[in-house]
């Protein structure tokens, strides 16, 4: 993904990712999928590096080949779906699936028994190979401990049986986040990240909630090893995998296995992810989760998507 200067505009370069993340910073599929589309047909994005705002990068997609979505609820997509297959383009799912109700984690997000029945939908349309659920971050509270965390997870796997091969993982982090402490204070949530005890005792126990189920099961930048139970490191952005799903793309394949394809080096040491270029924007999902790092702020989340234009540019 290497890039190229762009004229006229200070400190702005175009790049030409082969695999498009929609995306880590914010949830496009559930609010701003109408924008996505709108930019896939112009030919590209533009996007701000949030930690420093002179660095401008336009995002081609002459090359891209897959796209990786990530949504808690991606209610906009579905409606797009024949577009992107039209197009000959790629796509996979991670769809986020927590139960954490009676906690008040999750405020903003619809039911759970409707996003059950959405994920699902999704799943009869992708086939559960392209959709992953991800049970993440895992929370512990007061009242939310091991076994009650494990217990959630079983009654979603019951609920999601057929509809998927993969579940991701990991654990909530409080401490490294100032702004997250401060949202879990203001909310009254007694949330705290567990320990490596619990740790282990969690992943033991979706590792066999997993077999029980025929799902591989895998962490997300989890530090810790897990291989003794039977999980490994995951890789949310799989180049290969991707190739796998569509062998017949020879392009998709090749970048794979280049060094070019290998590590995110834009991503946490311990995130295994392949290159890829994410193109959202932290402080605009209004889904203001408790335990979201992406966002500083509730109402300047509220707002950017209050302002948003669908047929802007950028977000």
């Amino acid at each position: 993904m290497k890039g190229e200067a762009h004229p006229g505009v200070q400190g702005c370069r175009t790049v030409r990712p082969f695999i498009l993340s929609a995306s880590r910073a914010t949830d496009i599929p559930a609010f701003y999928a109408d924008w996505f589309m709108n930019r896939i047909r112009a030919g590209g994005f533009t996007w701000v590096n949030p930690f420093r705002p002179s660095q401008v990068q336009t995002v081609s997609v002459e090359k891209v080949r897959a796209i990786v979505f990530w949504s808690k609820h991606p209610a906009g997509l579905p409606a797009h779906l024949g577009e992107l297959d039209r197009r000959g383009l790629h796509y996979v799912l991670h769809y986020t699936l927590n139960n954490y109700e009676a906690e008040g984690l999750e405020p903003c997000l619809p039911p759970l028994a409707e996003r059950v029945t959405l994920f699902r939908r999704m799943a009869k349309r992708l086939g559960p190979e392209r959709v992953t659920w991800r049970m993440d971050p895992l929370v512990w509270t007061d009242r939310c401990g091991v076994p009650e965390l494990l217990a959630k997870a079983r009654r979603l796997a019951e609920d999601l049986e057929g509809c998927t091969r993969k579940l991701v993982f990991s654990f909530v982090d409080i401490d490294r986040y100032s702004m997250v402490k401060r949202r879990l204070a203001r909310a009254g949530i007694p949330a705290r990240e567990p320990t490596p005890a619990e740790r282990r005792d969690a992943a033991e126990g979706l590792g066999q909630l997993g077999r029980a189920h025929g799902l591989e099961v895998v962490t997300c930048a989890e530090e810790m090893d897990f291989s003794a139970v039977g999980i490994d490191h995951g890789r949310c952005v799989d180049g290969e995998g991707l190739a796998r799903l569509w062998p017949e793309d020879t392009a998709l394949a090749a970048f794979a296995g280049s060094p070019e394809g290998r590590k995110d080096k834009g991503q946490r040491k311990a995130c295994g992810c392949t290159a890829s270029k994410d193109i959202g924007r932290y402080r605009t999902c209004p889904h203001l989760c408790a335990y979201c790092y992406a966002s500083s702020s509730e109402g300047a989340a509220e707002r950017a998507y209050r302002e948003h234009d669908p047929e802007s540019d950028r977000l």
